[in-house]
């Protein structure tokens, strides 16, 4: 690996650090605006933990079985009732149970279609409810009819008119068990009491209700409601859950849930009750309608099997003891067993087509054997023909004697057989597991609401940080400024933690004045920074192609600290051994004279103005080796006065010294600066830290370069190295050397030995 590739690599994991040193610092520079959005949401997570009403789960297991088990009768017909007995698919018997058959005949037999709950205040009402123990004193100060105990009431029958169904009734409990029903549209309250079932009369029909307990004190009040039939059974199925457990296990799970535990646990047992006497009542059914068949054919088969035996012993009696031969015993057998089967079959042709249309598969595969049957016996008739005529008519009637006897025999027992699945003893489906009044509630899990609150609040808030840092504040990195305005930055100047002290953030000072920093705190560190920018300033003005001597500070917009910056800049460099003098070109808003503790006239407008030469104008070593010019009176047209010829003409008399520093205003905000910067060798564009935006700096470029400005590069004022410590100090440890500074000695101080 080559030196460049150390380098390269090197650089990528620096700006990384600084990156997410950078992230680190937005956030803690926003910590009052994270912390209280993460506050906040996790004290709404709290709430709605401890608020939110409870929801309870309860669970039933119910067994779907194949067939009904039987004897093992070998009859003709077999076991008839197992015809009806069709496997059924547990996806099938699942719709069954979330039907509205099943679904509604709960909703019917618990009234779930009437709501009568206390009348409780709104977000704590229902807690506070559930962690009572006993009745309660109703309303908020005697007003509102709010309960705020274990009030209850039990409602057997609530019907109202198609019109007033979702409608709100209230409930207002009297003494002596009587109670007032009101609604806004009823013309007055009417009056009932419990036990007692009201009658009243609307347009729209009649309203009844019967009370059977109320648990309350006078005062209370209830709300009751009345839902369609179709939508409690459609709200109820949607709580309804139900899966197999397994694949083709033949075991189905279903759970509801619910906000009433007891509530919960009995709906859902009357859903799987519900199944269950459904799947009996459609066996049930289907052996009803097979009895019927049955018994139809019953005399037929009866008076076909008498005339069978007519005829087998009208040949024995004419003909004695008679023995088959073997070849006749061997036909005999094929042909009882062929026929038996063809019997069968047919029997079971003629059930299945009450149930399946003829296309159906099953219709279709009983014709298929019935004929492949009919052709064994056509081929057993022709073996037939080979015995003796006197031995073929005893093995017809002693086979017609036997299949029409089996015939019989075997429709008699599967009716009994179908008599047992009638009474409804005997079904396909059965409850597992009965369901359980649940004692604690799934939802909502406390603790993960209050984690979930808590992580949510964090994202919230530092998703707040960045977007507020993106969208309103100004830029914190002295790179930025470099990569997107192509400007040099010569020099970061850190907040001086002095004047914060001192005078606060803000850039103005005092009407009392007298702060120059660079001469109270020699040792701060803004004032080391300046001094750095005193030695690139020094090289930039001799790269200048026009070799004057004049400097102009300006900045973007107001409040970047250019004053402070030229005023302390002045200071530095004088201290230097130069000869500077300091020029108010501010003719509006300018105060550098409070720095020295001057007044603001004779300025510079005043000589603009023709009213004083330049040498009144001049005040000499207002720090040794620095001279300074004040504003003057605020004239009304400043902009003209600074691109006139006595401008020019002041400009060109201070060319004795060796810098001139020209503090002018934004460049944003009015012209003042554009129209001095092209007599200026030197621009300096102040900025400041998270105040003024890239497209600021962007614009004010512009307009300077317009005005055929030298703009030579940026100066970054007022960087925060205490809320954005970490950032900067990922860069070589920048303004984290104040403890080396306070080790050079004040000045006036003397160095001992």
């Amino acid at each position: 690996m080559n030196q460049n590739s150390l380098l390269t690599n090197a650089a990528v994991v620096r700006n990384n650090d600084v990156s997410l040193s950078r992230y680190f610092d937005v956030l803690m520079a926003n910590r009052w605006l994270v912390g209280g959005i993460a506050g906040s949401v996790l004290a709404l997570g709290v709430a709605y933990a401890f608020i939110a009403p409870s929801v309870y789960q309860a669970d039933i297991l119910v067994q779907v079985e194949d067939s009904i088990p039987t004897n093992n009768s070998r009859s003709p017909l077999g076991d008839v009732s197992s015809m009806f007995d069709v496997k059924t698919e547990a996806t099938a018997e699942m719709e069954i149970i979330q039907s509205r058959m099943v679904v509604g005949k709960a909703v019917d037999d618990l009234h779930l279609d009437i709501s009568a709950k206390p009348k409780r205040f709104p977000l704590i009402g229902d807690w506070l409810g559930r962690q009572a123990k006993s009745l309660s004193s109703p309303g908020l100060f005697g007003f509102g009819g709010y309960a705020w105990g274990n009030e209850s009431v039990k409602v057997s029958s609530f019907n109202v008119p198609e019109a007033f169904e979702g409608e709100k009734f209230v409930l207002t409990v009297l003494e002596d068990g009587r109670y007032r029903l009101e609604q806004s549209d009823l013309s007055e309250p009417v009056e009932g009491r419990v036990g007692a079932t009201l009658d009243t009369t609307l347009p729209e029909g009649a309203i009844t209700l019967r009370v059977d307990a109320l648990n309350a004190r006078p005062g209370t009040q209830f709300i009751l409601e009345r839902q369609s039939r179709e939508k409690t059974v459609e709200n109820l199925q949607n709580r309804l859950t139900v899966s197999q457990k397994g694949k083709d296990s033949g075991i189905i799970g279903a759970s509801l849930t619910g906000s009433e535990r007891m509530l919960t646990a009995s709906t859902l047992a009357e859903i799987g009750n519900a199944y269950v006497d459904q799947n009996l009542k459609r066996k049930a059914a289907e052996a009803e309608r097979s009895l019927e068949f049955l018994s139809a054919q019953l005399p037929q088969l009866k008076s076909d099997l008498e005339r069978a035996e007519g005829r087998y012993n009208d040949m024995r009696n004419r003909m004695g003891v008679f023995n088959l031969s073997e070849q006749g015993k061997a036909y005999l057998d094929q042909s009882v067993a062929t026929q038996r089967s063809l019997l069968e079959l047919k029997q079971k042709r003629a059930e299945m087509s009450a149930i399946y249309a003829p296309g159906h598969p099953a219709i279709q595969a009983l014709d298929q054997q019935i004929g492949m049957l009919g052709s064994r016996i056509g081929s057993l008739s022709q073996q037939e023909q080979a015995l003796p005529e006197l031995e073929q008519n005893a093995v017809r009637l002693t086979r017609d004697m036997n299949v029409n006897n089996e015939l019989y025999v075997g429709m008699l027992n599967n009716m009994q057989q179908l008599k047992l699945v009638r009474a409804g003893k005997v079904g396909t489906a059965r409850l597992i597991d009965n369901p359980v009044v649940p004692k604690d509630p799934i939802k909502p899990n406390k603790l993960l609401v209050i984690i979930y609150a808590a992580l949510g609040g964090l994202i919230l808030g530092a998703g707040a940080a960045f977007a507020r840092t993106a969208l309103y504040r100004g830029v914190t990195d002295a790179q930025e400024i470099e990569e997107q305005t192509g400007l040099n930055v010569y020099a970061t100047v850190p907040l001086s933690q002095a004047k914060v002290a001192r005078i606060g953030k803000a850039p103005k000072l005092p009407a009392d004045g007298k702060f120059l920093l660079a001469s109270e705190f020699p040792r701060d560190p803004s004032i080391e920074s300046l001094r750095r920018l005193r030695t690139a300033l020094h090289f930039a003005m001799l790269e200048s192609e026009s070799g004057d001597n004049r400097v102009l500070l300006t900045g973007p917009t107001e409040q970047v600290g250019k004053s402070f910056l030229s005023a302390n800049l002045a200071a530095v460099v004088a201290a230097a051994g130069k000869r500077v003098l300091l020029i108010d070109a501010d003719l509006r808003k300018g105060h550098l004279e409070q720095y020295f503790g001057l007044d603001s006239t004779p300025g510079l407008a005043d000589y603009l103005t023709s009213e004083v030469t330049s040498e009144a104008v001049i005040m000499r070593d207002v720090r040794p080796g620095l001279d300074f010019v004040a504003r003057g009176a605020i004239p009304e047209n400043p902009a003209e006065l600074l691109v006139g010829e006595r401008m020019q003409q002041f400009l060109a008399k201070t060319s004795d010294y060796d810098i001139v520093l020209i503090d002018t205003p934004p460049v944003l905000a009015v012209s003042d600066a554009t129209a001095l910067a092209d007599s200026c060798g030197t621009v300096l564009l102040v900025t400041r830290f998270e105040t003024t935006s890239i497209a600021q700096v962007q614009e004010a470029t512009a307009q300077l370069k317009q005005a055929n400005a030298r703009v030579k590069g940026v100066i970054f004022n007022g960087i925060d190295t205490d809320v954005y410590r970490y950032s900067l100090g990922a860069r070589a440890g920048l303004y984290r050397n104040a403890s080396y500074l306070d080790a050079l000695p004040a000045s006036g101080e003397t160095k001992k030995n």
